[in-house]
C-alpha cells in the first residue's frame, strides 16, 4: 500500500486543484475545494510543487482542449470492486458519456449494483483524470458529481458534450 507523501495546489479552470503522490511520484488524488470526500493536506506531508510539474503540464493543454487523454501514473487506493469501476472510467473515451449502469455491465456488475457503482464512482480520488464527470444518469441527467455540479457542466462544456454557458 503507498502512501501519500508530497502534495501542491495549482490554479485552474475551476478553481484551486489539490494535487497529492505517493512515495514513487504516482498521483494518489485530485481535488478540488469543498469537495466531497476531497484531500486535506496532512501535516506530515510535504508541498512539492516540482514533483507535479507532468501533472500541471497535462492539466494545462487539457483545460486548453489539446490533451484528451491523460497519460500520467496513478494510485488509487480501494477495494477491488472500486478498483474495477474505476478502470472501467478511464476506459470513457473525451467527448463521450455512460451511465451508472453501463458501467456496471461492463465490470460484470449486475443491475442491482448500480448504487455499489455509484458509490464507487462517487469515491474517486482522482477528479478529471480519472473521467467521473463523464458519468450521467440513464435518462441523460447530469447526476452528482464530487466536485459540484457546477464543475460537471463545465468539464463536459469542455469537451463538447453541452454547450457551455
Amino acid at each position: 500500500m503507498s502512501t501519500t507523501r508530497t502534495f501542491t495546489t495549482i490554479s485552474s479552470p475551476l478553481g484551486e486543484l489539490l494535487l497529492t503522490a505517493d512515495e514513487f511520484g504516482a498521483l494518489t488524488s485530485l481535488s478540488v475545494p469543498g469537495q466531497k470526500g476531497g484531500r486535506v493536506p496532512k501535516p506530515e506531508w510535504r508541498r512539492e510543487a516540482m514533483a507535479f510539474r507532468e501533472v500541471e503540464e497535462q492539466l494545462a493543454a487539457y483545460f486548453a482542449g489539446e490533451l484528451k487523454e491523460f497519460r500520467l501514473e496513478l494510485s488509487g487506493e480501494g477495494t477491488d470492486f472500486r478498483q474495477r469501476v474505476w478502470a472501467a472510467l478511464d476506459d470513457v473515451p473525451y467527448g463521450a458519456t455512460t451511465t451508472y449502469g453501463a458501467i456496471a455491465a461492463r465490470i460484470g456488475a449486475p443491475r442491482a449494483a448500480v448504487r455499489a457503482v455509484g458509490g464507487a464512482i462517487g469515491a474517486n480520488p482522482l477528479l478529471i483524470v480519472r473521467p467521473c464527470h463523464r458519468v450521467i444518469g440513464a435518462d441523460g441527467s447530469l447526476t452528482g458529481y464530487a466536485g459540484g455540479l457546477d464543475r460537471k457542466r463545465r468539464l463536459l462544456g469542455l469537451e463538447g458534450v453541452l454547450r457551455a454557458d
